[in-house]
């Protein structure tokens, strides 16, 4: 936007007469005569000194000598930001003031003169422009305004990106304010805007077009030598064909070269072939900056290049933004990660459903043919499907952080030694499996069978690695850390009771630097087509995570891996003798899964619904059913409560399992509730916290196992 004109400008000669008078004025003050006076007293000390008399004429001129020195240093040795200014027609508080949106006005050097206030409330400095990694664009920018009369970047203030113009205020200052709000970005130069130069308002001088259009002398200044980055002047027309003419040692470190053998050098030998077809391109839009480029080197940074017009050539400016572009990448990753563990964790939840259908329909004909019927193999073979299939879900669940968990508290030398026999089944000869753990080693609060399903992924995936070279070694070790050891050995965030240590390590060649950031990805694999669904190690990231702990690799080129697994030990909360209640006694399982009772069975899937259902009313319940949380609270009320049991799902469509007992809790009373879920419990229990009488049973669903559960809380 343009700012509104202040006042008319005056001339220079009639603004300067006007600002030394002010000056004058300004120097009558009790500072200034004092001033005076010390130095007419010492000087007249002095002459008396050596001459033995002091006449009136000398003290006088003394006098008048004093007077006119402090004058000429108060207007002409200590101006200020106001005197540049004004001697150029205008003032920088009014600038600035005129404009609503953030502005400064600054020195080329980068010193702040003056800013508005919505410069301060954006965030801006008031000494300095603003610096860091949006440093580049804005000195392209300001010598772009230098050269050529304006200039823009995206710079940040605050916690935005505004795109700045950069405009010359006569020939040593700058106005910088902010065109509009930009996205958040990494210091990209717009041109979407082509606002009237600010040179055209009222309040600033005149700069004639032939100065506009004049490119800046191609020279190396003292800035761009000293630079952090990479600062170099090429000679010709094209780009790619110019020949370096002058460059600091950053250009030279980031291009690899020889100082010596880069002189002459055409730009184009620099950059690859591809790189260099995409920089032709995007320099096609007239920007100056920044463009990701990729030089002939050894090495793989990020580089970014700013290109500018200079006289004869152009000025180039190299940055590394290897680290910006890895921040930029973990980013990413942790969002895609995010979202494919959602999009997993549904996938869980409606394979659950099916699952359970398929295990009621399977099991019903199982009673139906029992063991030496012809179908019972066949019926079998099925049910050892489904138990795969169920292996998956887990293990969808466990990447998504949402399986059901059954916590216990285990000694970890206990359970490495447990599962030491089962991981020996899973080994060939030729690979040799050794256990290391020692006594007095910490407890853990885990799921002992999902401990055991990342000993088992991490051991297979050994084994498999060690395939090619004819076997090798797997180690297990069991250690207890501080918390200073686990920071030490990986655990940034260890806790303050410190970790148990569970370490996988093998012989292996290890996995290659290029794809160790990928192992925890879903469903990447390097194993052949066929052998391997990729869901192994993020299963293992999954489970570790939810347990509370953390997992590390690391993998020496040729050496083998070691995966470091990290647990936080559990210390049991002591409790007062007094409030210590004995054990329950175990509840028999029923042998008779039949029952009387009146049920609510709430289910948005109609396959689990209608089959569930089915397999209650044939064992002698009266049962209703509901396919979501709005029809069920409409039965109940009709019902007026009269229910024995509520057994609801807990994700639905509309509302919820947890919701919809809440509203209907006043007209149930004290019926006990039974929720079923794919989910882990801990996903939703927050939401049951005031309840009572509630329990949970996770899918998938089998007959004999909702069957007990039914009978025992009808008993209850």
């Amino acid at each position: 936007m343009s700012a509104a004109p202040i006042a008319p400008p005056v001339s220079a000669p009639e603004n300067t007469a006007t600002s030394l008078i002010s000056r004058l004025r300004d120097l009558v003050n009790p500072l200034t005569a004092g001033i005076v006076a010390v130095i007419v007293v010492c000087a007249c000390v002095a002459v008396w000194l050596v001459s033995g008399h002091l006449p009136v004429g000398i003290v006088l001129g003394i006098l008048i000598a004093a007077v006119a020195g402090v004058a000429l240093l108060g207007m002409f040795a200590f101006t200020g930001e106001t005197d540049i200014l004004s001697g150029e027609g205008f003032r920088a508080a009014d600038i600035v003031g005129a404009l609503s949106e953030p502005a400064a006005v600054a020195a080329f050097d980068g010193h702040v003169l003056a800013v508005n206030p919505a410069w301060s409330d954006a965030g801006g400095g008031t000494k300095r422009l603003p610096q860091g990694e949006h440093a580049p664009a804005l000195f392209v920018a300001l010598r772009e305004a230098k050269a050529q009369g304006t200039g823009r970047a995206l710079v940040r203030l605050g916690g935005f990106d505004y795109e700045m113009v950069v405009s010359r205020l006569g020939e040593d200052l700058v106005l910088v304010r902010a065109a509009s709000q930009g996205v958040l970005g990494n210091g990209l130069m717009l041109k979407h805007e082509n606002p009237p130069a600010v040179q055209d308002d009222a309040f600033l001088p005149e700069v004639t077009e032939t100065h506009k259009a004049d490119l800046p002398e191609a020279v190396m200044d003292a800035f761009a030598e000293a630079a952090p980055f990479g600062a170099a002047l090429v000679m010709g027309d094209d780009l790619f064909a110019a020949r370096i003419k002058d460059f600091n040692t950053v250009f030279a470190a980031l291009t690899e070269q020889v100082p010596d053998k880069l002189v002459g050098m055409a730009f184009g030998d620099l950059v690859t072939e591809n790189s260099r077809a995409a920089l032709i391109e995007k320099m096609a839009t007239h920007k100056s900056g920044p463009f990701d480029i990729v030089l002939n080197v050894k090495s793989e940074r990020a580089l970014q290049i700013y290109v500018s017009h200079v006289s004869g050539g152009y000025s180039l400016y190299l940055f590394d933004v290897s680290e910006q572009k890895k921040l930029e990448q973990t980013l990413v990753q942790s969002q895609k990660m995010q979202a494919i563990g959602q999009v997993a964790g549904g996938m869980a939840h409606d394979f659950n459903n099916l699952l359970t259908g398929f295990k009621f329909r399977n099991d019903q004909l199982l009673l139906n043919h029992p063991l030496g019927d012809p179908s019972y193999e066949d019926l079998n073979g099925i049910r050892q499907i489904i138990a795969r299939a169920e292996d998956l879900v887990r293990n969808l669940l466990a990447f998504a952080r949402k399986q059901t968990v059954k916590r216990v508290t285990l000694n970890v030398g206990e359970m490495v030694s447990e599962a030491e026999v089962l991981l020996r089944r899973l080994v060939r000869e030729d690979v040799k499996l050794e256990t290391e753990y020692g006594r007095n080693l910490p407890n853990v609060h885990v799921d002992k069978g999902q401990m055991e399903m990342v000993m088992m992924n991490l051991v297979v995936n050994a084994r498999d690695a060690m395939r090619a070279q004819g076997g090798g070694k797997v180690n297990i070790r069991a250690a207890s850390q501080t918390q200073d050891e686990a920071k030490d050995y990986g655990w940034p965030e260890a806790p303050a009771q410190g970790a148990a240590l569970i370490e996988v390590s093998d012989t292996g060649p290890g996995i290659p630097p290029e794809i160790l950031a990928q192992v925890f990805e879903p469903f990447f694999t390097t194993k052949p087509l066929g052998e391997g669904t990729g869901l192994g190690l993020s299963t293992v990231h999954g489970i570790i995570a939810q347990a509370g702990g953390h997992i590390q690799i690391v993998s020496p080129p040729g050496k083998g891996a070691t995966f470091r697994i990290f647990l936080p030990v559990w210390i049991e909360a002591e409790k007062p003798e007094a409030d210590a209640k004995p054990e329950p006694a175990a509840k028999p399982v029923p042998k008779d899964l039949s029952g009387v009772g009146r049920i609510l069975f709430v289910e948005d899937e109609q396959i689990v619904r209608g089959i569930a259902a089915h397999l209650l009313r044939q064992r002698g319940y009266e049962v209703l059913e509901a396919e979501d949380g709005e029809e069920a609270l409409a039965i109940i009320e009709a019902e007026e409560g009269r229910f024995d049991l509520l057994i609801s799902d807990v994700i639905m469509p509309g509302m919820d399992g947890p919701s919809m007992l809440k509203l209907a809790r006043p007209i149930l009373g004290d019926v006990p509730v039974m929720f079923i879920s794919g989910y882990a419990e801990s996903e939703f229990s927050d939401l049951l916290e005031a309840e009572q009488n509630i329990s949970f049973l996770p899918k998938p669903l089998d007959i004999k196992t909702l069957a007990e559960r039914v009978k025992e809380q009808l008993a209850a």
